[in-house]
């Protein structure tokens, strides 16, 4: 048997006037973590659609096991042994864990469900990845990264020879990470190879043992993970240059206060107090489940609680559209369901927050609407062939200038931004931290919640570590904080 488990020769696929993959070759050795990583457009996505059956190939060879394999379903390619673990996970919460586990595979008589030996091997996978999960609860009950386990433990039952993960980490806690590293580890010792995609470069660097890296549709190369440098060798290949990617400690401008949190307290939030400076960025870091959010949205005022804000020396009102008035915007954390209306152009975006700017008497002006859109365009560099393009049709990093841009259009001075890169590429977020360093020096504030410790580290002048609700420390950037330290307390230490 080959030492490959899946050889890509000369792969290309073609959509009308865009070629998405480029000749692309490389081999995936057998029972490895092979990592695909690229900026969002790169390929990654249509390459494993292609391998997953969802599209067919222009022209190409692929090989599963030495033999030409070409799925012309998802279905097929779970007959095939590939099977995907996707972002949206593949759950049914109403259902029970055992319910899920056999979903679209069950054995029946006479049109009734029985019990079959498939079940049995399907929870004794379950318990031996995790004990904690009973089969008779409903999914509901479970967290993201039990959800996920359950979708593991139903491949590996499948006896499947290539389980894809794509961000598998995306929604789920570090304690969380930690315990599907393992998981993923140990997926080796069964004998299954994992293609692990993911825009988080460390991940690659604890858990990979080759990497691949697509460009513009590309191969640009694939080595063991073990002979890159580092992460500046990687981010190279990506986007064919160097970013930057550390913190330069500058003086604020000014020592005016603009935002004053006093006393804030509800069900999540324990007596939070702290100041923003104009054209000062700020950071909260902590992992899910400390507040993050919930700030967030009491200072946007879309959650009640007790205690005051002042912005501007005014006391700020209890709802986002008084508080969008006032001069505050939010870039949510969810930007498909919360930030965009993913139907509408980015033309009709842009503009939503303020439309009596592009309007003259309840009438909406054309004009103004296709030179607002034409503005941030060229100012957060959109990448789009029209403004008449639907945004769901965008990037992820280019709908998060697209909700920016929506910010900034408000003509706001005060911008919260809630996990402001989740999701997107190295390149893109290297642009999102520009334009955030853009806007402070133009004398915006911005406040940035965020569960990426080296975003908090290179992008605030003050950072606020957040646990269970409560403040634990207030740092001041100086280019050297100790990550361990941070870490220690945003887990609760002292």
């Amino acid at each position: 048997m080959t030492d490959y488990v899946l050889e890509i020769k000369n792969l290309t696929k073609d959509f009308p006037g865009v070629r998405a993959v480029n000749d692309v070759s490389f081999n995936i050795r057998r029972n490895t973590v092979h990592c695909l990583v690229g900026e969002n457009g790169a390929g990654k996505s249509t390459l494993i659609k292609i391998l997953t059956g969802a599209y067919t190939k222009t022209c190409g060879t692929v090989l599963l096991n030495g033999k030409p394999y070409s799925a012309l379903s998802p279905k097929e390619a779970r007959q095939n042994g590939i099977v995907t673990l996707y972002q949206e996970l593949n759950v049914v919460d109403q259902l029970t864990v055992e319910d899920n586990l056999t979903l679209g595979a069950e054995d029946t008589t006479l049109g009734f469900i029985r019990k079959s030996k498939k079940i049995k091997k399907m929870l004794e996978v379950l318990k031996s990845i995790e004990p904690s999960i009973e089969p008779k609860q409903k999914v509901s009950c479970l967290s993201v990264a039990k959800k996920q386990i359950v979708e593991i433990a139903r491949a590996v039952a499948s006896e499947a020879d290539i389980i894809i993960m794509d961000e598998p980490t995306a929604a789920i806690s570090e304690n969380e990470i930690k315990r599907l590293f393992r998981i993923v580890k140990a997926l080796r010792e069964k004998n299954i190879t994992v293609l692990y995609i993911s825009h988080r470069l460390d991940e690659i660097f604890e858990l990979g043992d080759d990497v691949t890296v697509l460009r513009d549709g590309k191969h640009i190369d694939t080595k063991p993970v073990a002979e890159v440098e580092n992460r500046a060798e990687l981010i190279k290949m990506m986007i064919g240059k160097t970013v930057f990617e550390e913190y330069i400690p500058r003086e604020i401008p000014y020592c005016q206060e603009l935002l004053q949190v006093k006393n804030i307290s509800n069900e999540k939030l324990k007596d939070i107090s702290f100041n923003v400076l104009c054209g000062e960025v700020v950071g909260f870091y902590g992992l899910i489940g400390a507040g993050k959010t919930e700030l967030a949205r009491a200072i946007y005022g879309a959650d009640r609680y007790e205690g005051e804000i002042y912005y501007k020396n005014e006391k700020l009102g209890n709802s986002p559209d008084k508080t969008i008035k006032a001069g505050v915007a939010l870039v949510p954390e969810e930007r498909r369901s919360q930030g965009i209306f993913p139907r509408l152009t980015i033309r009709n975006n842009i503009p939503v927050m303020r439309m009596e700017k592009i309007s003259n008497r309840g009438f909406l002006q054309d004009r103004k609407e296709r030179a607002a859109a034409q503005d941030f365009i060229k100012r957060l560099n959109i990448v789009t062939n029209s403004m008449e393009k639907d945004v769901a049709k965008l990037s992820g990093g280019n709908q998060q200038k697209v909700v920016l841009s929506k910010c900034l259009f408000a003509e706001t001075d005060l911008l919260i931004l809630d996990e402001p890169t989740r999701g997107i590429d190295v390149g893109a977020k290297s642009e999102i931290y520009n334009i955030i360093r853009a806007l402070a020096r133009e004398d915006k504030s911005i406040i940035i919640f965020s569960s990426e410790l080296p975003e908090i580290l290179n992008s605030c002048d003050r950072i606020f570590l957040l646990y269970d609700g409560k403040i634990k420390a207030e740092l001041v950037n100086d280019n050297n904080l100790d990550s361990e330290k941070i870490i220690h307390l945003v887990t609760g230490g002292e």
